[in-house]
């Protein structure tokens, strides 16, 4: 799965919100650590804080107090301030969300080429990881379409390829299978193992169904804003029951 090497450290990521007259806690005291090549599932429902933290992670919002550690990153305070936090999300982050947000006016290959275009990247070196990942996620024969002539999950392949192109450390994925079919749900799966597998690249994915956290690595149980319990995954068949098990177990729980 992956070495001793730390790619991400979250430490005592605090966020809360002011409602009107009221304060909303979405994330209280939440710490832990990503390595190298780890597929990291978290697992939660909806207000648990999970699609919180994973904006914070992708510094899309700031925390209210604690940080994260990135690997590579020196700045690390300025993470989240502009102009700092787009340069951050340029270099280490690649995003794949339950919406595909692709240009409907581009084709596949321009989809996927878009982050290297504006970065300037010669055109011999574009077409080459453009290529590598269309044989990767078996789009080659798509590559002129245009989003609107493909089916969802062909539409979620292409933002996948979109958020490898630049090479990221880390993957964000929020419930990427959330608008599609249990079949085509799998097949995306599969994909998110492979990248993992054979590119150690490092994920972080968030979802509420214990059949997507089983692919993963391990799970991390969100519930009220903390991490309440975790699971190392076995890769066998008895991970979504012990995954769903636990969560139950967690919901039930007093907080």
């Amino acid at each position: 799965m992956n070495n001793n090497q730390t790619v991400l450290s979250v430490k005592k990521l605090t966020k809360v919100y002011q409602r009107a007259d009221k304060k909303v806690e979405a994330l209280k005291d939440v710490d832990f650590q990503l390595f190298k090549g780890e597929f990291l599932a978290i697992m939660g429902t909806s207000g648990s804080g999970k699609s919180t933290l994973l904006n914070i992670l992708g510094a899309m919002d700031e925390p209210t107090s604690g940080e994260i550690d990135f690997s590579g990153v020196v700045d690390h305070q300025n993470i989240f301030k502009e102009p700092y936090a787009t340069t951050y999300r340029r270099e280490n982050i690649g995003f794949v969300f339950q919406s595909f947000h692709l240009l409907k006016d581009l084709t596949v290959e321009e989809n996927i080429a878009m982050p290297l275009i504006l970065k300037n990247v010669d055109f011999a070196t574009i077409e080459e990881k453009v290529n590598e990942l269309l044989e990767l996620v078996q789009l080659t024969k798509w590559r002129k379409h245009r989003p609107l002539e493909l089916s969802g999950g062909q539409q979620q392949r292409v933002a996948i390829c979109r958020a490898l192109i630049t090479s990221p450390p880390l993957i964000l994925a929020d419930e990427p299978t959330g608008n599609l079919d249990f079949n085509t749900s799998h097949s995306i799966l599969d994909i998110f193992k492979e990248i993992n597998k054979s590119m150690r690249q490092s994920i972080v994915l968030v979802t509420h169904e214990p059949y997507v956290a089983s692919f993963a690595d391990r799970v991390l149980f969100f519930h009220d804003g903390r991490i309440k319990n975790e699971y190392q995954c076995r890769e066998d068949s008895s991970d979504m029951e012990r995954i769903m098990h636990e969560f139950k177990r967690i919901l039930e729980s007093p907080l």
